[in-house]
């Protein structure tokens, strides 16, 4: 988990500076041609480059997987991007994680049954399929004998469509998928929905959002949003 917190805040921090020097991968039907020097087109600022792509990526297929990274060349970029933001940020492990986090506090008098209720209803009408659901707290209690934990629940969801045109461009962000949306409750008893916030428009800070191509991006978008309704609709209980 920390190593995943560290990952990601080095990323955002990062967005800005990465550039890229690969051949251009070739276009195809239903897909806009990338930019003519490869995958990434840079935009100079005054921060960077300070990490630069160090192998061309493949010519575009869909659903090409991308090339395996050596652990130097992992350790490498960790050794570029840790210090970065040592000295950007100072920030204890619970804020680091809150920056990644979007969450909404269910209404006073709300179950927490009927939070979950509500976010079902709402899914099916903006087209999320409930792929699957882990009952953590329940697993607290039966395998730890933990029953002080609060009520936590994990709901996955997936939009079939979205979800094929991502991976179409880039197979390895199943690792994300399905997206996930947690009930639970606080130290006060209070319930909160939570996900991880895929809000893709700081991306625009970071010159051309990374040539990322408009179906991609657009995809993002609508995900986020169909998970905010639904978020939204269990933390007002709007059955």
């Amino acid at each position: 988990m920390k190593r995943l917190v560290l990952f990601a805040f080095a990323g955002m921090c990062c967005l800005s500076a990465m550039a890229t020097e690969p051949s251009a991968p070739a276009g195809h039907a239903g897909q806009p041609e990338l930019a003519a020097n490869g995958w990434i087109d840079p935009t100079q600022t005054p921060y960077g480059p300070v990490i630069v792509q160090q192998a061309a990526p493949p010519p575009y297929r869909d659903y090409q997987m991308n090339r395996i990274l050596t652990p130097e060349e992992k350790k490498h970029w960790q050794q570029l991007a840790m210090p970065v933001t040592t000295h950007m940020a100072q920030m204890d492990a619970r804020e680091t994680v809150n920056h990644f986090v979007v969450k909404y506090k269910a209404k006073p008098g709300i179950t927490f049954d009927e939070v979950v209720e509500s976010m079902m209803l709402r899914a099916n009408q903006v087209n999320l399929k409930l792929v699957g659901k882990n009952l953590m707290s329940k697993d607290f209690k039966a395998v730890l004998n933990d029953n002080a934990a609060p009520r936590i629940e994990v709901f996955s969801f997936c939009d079939i469509a979205v979800g094929r045109d991502m991976l179409r461009v880039i197979p390895e962000m199943v690792v994300f998928m399905p997206c996930r949306i947690a009930v639970m409750e606080d130290a006060d008893k209070n319930i909160w929905v939570l996900t991880l916030d895929w809000d893709v428009t700081g991306i625009d800070l970071a010159g051309k959002q990374l040539n990322i191509t408009p179906e991609l991006r657009e995809g993002a978008l609508a995900i986020r949003g169909k998970l905010d309704s639904v978020m939204r609709a269990g933390a007002n209980g709007e059955l």
